[in-house]
């Protein structure tokens, strides 16, 4: 699986436990960087694909990736 594509994220310039906080604040402030990130989608998809399930990934938390998993299912279902 190609990842060279991490390295052009806004985070590559962070230190890597920022995108894994303990408090919604830090949560806040992870997404922030993420925000205008060119490799913002590509990052969401990839742990969307892979069921990362801690940590902040193209701008969504942990529970923002579980909903929109659910929705994916269940548009899948309905179709």
């Amino acid at each position: 699986m190609d990842t060279n594509w991490m390295a052009r994220g806004d985070c590559a310039t962070h230190h890597p436990d920022m995108f894994f906080p303990s408090d919604g604040v830090g949560v806040e402030v992870a997404k922030r960087v993420c925000e205008g990130c060119v490799v913002q989608d590509r990052c969401l998809e990839y742990a969307l694909r892979n069921r990362i399930d801690h940590g902040v990934w193209g701008g969504c938390s942990e529970r923002q990736r579980r909903r929109i998993l659910r929705a994916r299912r269940l548009a899948a279902t309905a179709a």
